[in-house]
């Protein structure tokens, strides 16, 4: 079995190598059929084990989905990335609090994103989620710097489909130390996208 810096190590390398599909296993046994099928990565789901558990999206208590991640992250043979939602904090010192304790589950990559929780106030003002992606990268380097950071805007799946501010979020986030960008819901090329 690959140990922990090996799987970063192969997970920073599929990122420069090209695209590549990362399924989502909710447990175990999903992991090593997901594994066995080919897949060189993996990546938790936030929604899937939250519903395995009986909780809705977004609501499982922060120390269920690190072990959750942990489990995952052990049974697989290949890098995992976790959906690590907010970072389960909303200050920024909280979330590089969350976000060590997340580097310490094994994981090769997780994902910070901007969304509050709050419906009525769906986005984090713009610096609330540049300084969140920043002290997540924070905690990454002082943990070893070699689990990958992806910064996540959530406009378009949350209700807020303006391209111009997903791509002012996304670039302020590669510029805070996010290594991957990523925006979910973006279905079209034409400047008035709909989620979907």
């Amino acid at each position: 079995m690959p140990t922990v810096s090996e799987k970063r190590k192969e997970f920073r390398r599929l990122h420069q190598s090209g695209c590549f599909v990362i399924p989502n296993p909710w447990d175990i046994g999903t992991t090593r059929y997901l594994e066995n099928a080919g897949f060189k990565a993996l990546a938790t789901t936030s929604a899937g084990f939250a519903w395995s558990r009986g909780f809705g999206d977004g609501a499982v208590p922060a120390t269920y989905m690190l072990a959750h991640i942990a489990e995952i992250s052990a049974a697989a043979d290949v890098p995992v990335n976790a959906d690590f939602e907010g970072g389960y904090a909303h200050e920024p010192a909280d979330v590089a609090e969350s976000v060590r304790l997340c580097c310490g589950t094994g994981v090769s990559g997780l994902s910070i994103e901007d969304y509050t929780g709050d419906k009525a106030k769906a986005l984090y003002d713009f610096e609330m989620a540049v300084a969140r992606v920043r002290a997540a990268r924070q905690a990454i380097d002082k943990a070893g710097g070699d689990v990958l950071l992806t910064g996540r805007s959530e406009g378009f799946i949350r209700g807020l489909p303006d391209l111009e501010e997903t791509i002012r979020r996304l670039k302020a986030y590669a510029e805070a130390g996010a290594d991957c960008l990523y925006a979910p819901g973006i279905s079209a090329r034409a400047s008035r996208l709909q989620p979907w």
